[in-house]
């Protein structure tokens, strides 16, 4: 596995990191952490798919993003020792990851300079993507923003109707619609819980996403 975090740094300074990384595997349903916890380590994700979830003001358990393999949570453990963890984490099938604590991180810190960069990238990183999400909130319709959370977390989608629409921001309803709109279109097949995206480049132009 690699992780886009860690591009441009010697290998030497990646394997110090994983090398002192702790192997976790999750079953499905399983609390990675909760919101509250002490933020004591950053999880590299390696299988599996995450669900980062918080409880809005109205007790209504909302979604915020799916974390995938090559991708990371909790970053915020390695800015501070003290920090504590904003939303819950959870499996939503059998995963595994690569915990590393900030003690460990700032030991391989110590020995390798170069690995501030992972750190800036992290931080870099998920600033972008909450700019991102605002954007799409407030600028792009509901319909759009479906299928761009499709396109993001790649074929087959084993998520409910009513995750794919916490983490678009829409409701279930329209979720359902877009789906079977698309289901009729050809550009993606629905099976028990299981959405699998069937003509991505269509896909894309009508989500409007520019090809990779």
């Amino acid at each position: 596995m690699e992780w886009p975090i860690f591009a441009g740094l010697p290998q030497d300074d990646v394997q110090a990191v994983l090398g002192v990384a702790r192997r976790l595997t999750f079953s499905k349903g399983e609390i990675v952490f909760h919101r509250g916890d002490p933020g004591d380590s950053l999880h590299l994700v390696v299988s599996g798919r995450f669900a980062v979830r918080v409880m809005t003001p109205v007790a209504d358990v909302a979604t915020l993003s799916i974390k995938t393999p090559g991708e990371s949570f909790g970053e915020m453990a390695l800015v501070h020792p003290t920090s504590h963890r904003s939303a819950t984490v959870a499996a939503l099938e059998p995963a595994e990851t690569r915990a590393l604590a900030y003690s460990q991180f700032e030991a391989v810190r110590a020995k390798h300079p170069a690995i501030d960069r992972v750190l800036v990238a992290l931080l870099a990183q998920e600033l972008r993507r909450a700019n991102e999400l605002l954007l799409d909130a407030l600028y792009v319709p509901a319909e759009r923003r479906v299928l761009r959370r499709l396109l993001e977390l790649g074929s087959p989608v084993a998520l409910t109707q009513e995750e794919l629409a916490q983490i678009a921001g829409t409701s279930r309803a329209t979720v359902n619609r877009v789906l079977r709109d698309e289901e009729k279109r050809g550009t993606l097949t629905l099976d028990r819980g299981r959405t699998t995206v069937t003509d991505e480049d269509t896909l894309r132009k009508r989500a409007r996403v520019a090809t990779q």
